[in-house]
């Protein structure tokens, strides 16, 4: 396996659209929720990796506006289970480990029990941090740029002083990095809806692989892929 070409250039906020999970279980026989099962081994593993790597922020896609309206209540509410399984044994693991974690998007809509752990999140000091994990959860960029101009109205700001420093202020994502690197697996070639003002100019890569299948290795590799790409910013 190739070595990463520096240690210097290395993405400081990477975003993952974790795509693909249904499709490996179905592919396998196994029920959807196998899939998410496998995907949130995965996204341990990755966070680790990433942080041994150097990263300092990694943003996950793991439910969408649009998967809370149209998904099965019966996929949904495994989903939701599994979210609550993961926080007492996955979560709090890598918590104790130096991960920060964070949850983005709308709380109105998720079940009283996903409440609560977004809640226990905010009220968690991590010791020794050593990276962030964002889960972008019942999260919409179209819905997050319309709350951020919603709250700036609200605000009463001159318009003659909104800037992009102002619209960075009032996104979920305020006090991070935009990413630099937006990681697709599953083999699609969208955004769909995912960090649409943050990812302006961040370079974006896609893998063939369904995420319960990319490796720490395939992360490897598209960090290696990162370090050859000229970011010159419309320069």
């Amino acid at each position: 396996m190739k070595q990463l070409k520096s240690t210097d250039h290395i993405p400081s906020h990477i975003a993952i659209i974790m795509d693909g999970n249904r499709r490996w279980a179905r592919k396998r026989g196994l029920p959807d929720i196998k899939g998410h099962e496998e995907g949130a081994e995965t996204l341990e593993k990755i966070v680790e990796a990433a942080a041994k790597m150097g990263v300092k922020t990694v943003t996950v896609y793991a439910l969408s506006t649009e998967n809370l309206k149209e998904r099965a209540k019966r996929e949904l509410a495994g989903l939701f289970g599994l979210m609550r399984s993961s926080y007492n044994t996955k979560i709090k693991k890598m918590m104790g480990n130096g991960v920060k974690v964070s949850i983005l998007g709308q709380l109105e809509g998720l079940p009283q029990a996903i409440k609560n752990m977004v809640g226990e999140l905010k009220k968690t000091y991590i010791e020794n941090e050593s990276i962030k994990l964002n889960i972008a959860l019942n999260y919409g960029g179209k819905k997050e740029l319309l709350d951020a101009v919603k709250n700036i109205i609200k605000k009463g700001v001159d318009v003659n002083k909104i800037n992009e420093t102002t619209i960075d202020e009032h996104l979920y994502t305020k006090g991070d990095t935009n990413p630099e690197l937006v990681i697709r697996t599953g083999g699609r070639i969208r955004l769909s809806n995912f960090l649409l003002w943050q990812t302006a100019y961040s370079e974006l890569y896609f893998s063939k692989k369904l995420w319960p299948d990319f490796t720490p290795e395939d992360l490897k590799k598209a960090i290696i892929w990162y370090q050859t790409q000229q970011r010159n910013f419309g320069k």
